[in-house]
């Protein structure tokens, strides 16, 4: 990479930050606005999507714009990142996490430090993070394959829709399910319930990519005919 790993840690902090601090503070809200879950659902939704878009274009060129632990995990195993850079990768992912939940509560005059009480458990909510995350992964790696330039729209539009889709509203990643824990507001969860989140995300990530990589190994074309019987 062009930026040395001290710049492309802080992108990893500074752009996990932003994305917490718009999901938690777009969750508040939303549900300020409207005591309708759906339309408020919509109102946490749209920033997601949009600020992912931003973030991995704005970010992308110096990190890569993991911002979230389960990608980096894909990228070591992938020998795309060394693995001590992983490990930095995901405690900056973490503590920007936790940065941008506490920016989120600051902005809208409330407790920095909270423990969410909202209930996120159950197989259906656990199936949804696994297919979150492998949608997610399938996203990026066929993405980086075909339309590398198209990436930030396609994470951004995919969460957008994985967060309907989806039972658990698609956190797709560890980081931001911690930093989730501690807001006790419209995106919050349980953190008793966060460990059973991030085992699945990491399911998720690890069959997606075995898939992909399964799926995008081209046939080899070039390879002998079959000799034909009788002749060597």
């Amino acid at each position: 990479m062009a930026f040395d790993l001290k710049r492309r840690l802080a992108a990893e902090t500074l752009g996990t930050a932003i994305l917490v601090a718009t999901v938690v503070g777009s969750g508040i809200m939303a549900d300020r606005l409207s005591d309708d879950v759906a339309v408020s659902l919509l109102g946490n939704t749209i920033p997601t999507g949009a600020i992912l878009i931003v973030l991995i274009s704005i970010l992308g060129p110096i990190s890569g714009a993991h911002f979230n632990p389960a990608v980096t995990m894909v990228f070591a195993a992938r020998r795309e990142i060394a693995a001590a850079a992983a490990a930095l990768y995901v405690l900056a992912q973490i503590a920007g996490g936790i940065a941008g939940t506490l920016i989120a509560h600051a902005m809208f005059d409330l407790p920095l430090l909270q423990v969410s009480e909202t209930v996120r458990t159950g197989t259906g909510q656990w199936i949804a993070e696994v297919v979150a995350t492998f949608g997610l992964v399938l996203t990026i790696l066929a993405g980086m394959r075909f339309s590398g330039d198209a990436i930030p729209w396609l994470v951004g539009l995919y969460i957008t829709a994985a967060y309907w889709f989806t039972a658990s509203t698609s956190f797709a990643n560890p980081a931001v399910a911690g930093a989730r824990a501690l807001s006790n507001t419209f995106s919050g969860i349980r953190p008793v319930d966060v460990p059973a989140f991030i085992v699945a995300e990491v399911i998720g990530a690890l069959v997606a990519t075995a898939v992909v990589g399964w799926m995008l190994t081209e046939r080899n074309t070039a390879a002998s005919p079959i000799p034909v019987k009788g002749i060597k």
